[in-house]
């Protein structure tokens, strides 16, 4: 395999399926599949959902951004509880943790405890991105990668990888193979968010941007397969 321990980032939109809102949970259980499916195959697996299906920040209106990033993160701890329990009904020996202090529901996040779990071949879920206002989902994927020492974090997203430009209203929109994070930085690229960007960069992270519509996708991005954007 290209990639042992590796931190799975999917959006809350991409849980609600056709419907948009909520949880679809035929959804989840497929991605559960998926998962489930790396698991056999060797890889440690660890995963962090976004809260875009029931909660987005920047839709707040004239809300207090603390408040309005505290429901946020109340929302991928929803996520995180529905993806835990669809991954239990695989089989899989799930344990979720979130930074947000919820200990009838999950333990507190904590890296040296959450790279043990992953040795003992249990998906590790974690909620509340990082606990923390002002920070997105994607800052709280790059922290935790870093804290488990993932050798790659792979994103699931709704295109191909990164591009030049939109490419749903720009039909000459450019792919990008490969990237560095200066790059994505100096160009302000839509990989993932400045704060998120410069913590991989700064911790030597790897970042595979690929489209989720194939969740094959998930298992070629695993196995070192060339889909998608790699920025490094």
């Amino acid at each position: 395999m290209a990639y042992h321990r590796l931190l799975l980032k999917i959006s809350g939109e991409s849980l609600a399926g056709d419907s948009n809102r909520g949880i679809d949970p035929a959804v989840a259980d497929a991605f559960a599949s998926t998962v489930a499916r790396l698991s056999e195959k060797g890889h440690e697996v660890a995963l962090v959902v976004g809260g875009g299906n029931f909660w987005r920040g920047r839709s707040s209106g004239d809300m207090d951004r603390v408040a309005a990033d505290r429901i946020g993160m109340l929302a991928t701890v929803m996520n995180s509880v529905a993806m835990a329990e669809a991954l239990s009904r695989q089989g899989i020996e799930v344990r979720l943790m979130t930074a947000v202090p919820m200990p009838t529901v999950g333990e507190p996040c904590d890296g040296i405890t959450a790279k043990r779990y992953l040795r003992e071949g249990c998906v590790v879920v974690f909620a509340g991105g990082t606990g923390n206002p002002f920070f997105s989902t994607d800052s709280a994927a790059a922290l935790r990668a870093s804290e488990i020492e993932a050798d790659v974090i792979l994103k699931a997203t709704l295109v191909d990888g990164v591009y030049d430009k939109d490419p749903k209203t720009n039909a000459d929109a450019v792919l990008f193979k490969e990237l560095t994070f200066d790059e994505v930085l100096e160009h302000r690229l839509g990989v993932m968010d400045a704060t998120a960007a410069a913590l991989c960069r700064d911790y030597g992270q790897k970042v595979i941007v690929f489209n989720i519509a194939d969740r094959e996708n998930i298992l070629r991005a695993a196995a070192g397969e060339p889909i998608g954007t790699l920025v490094r």
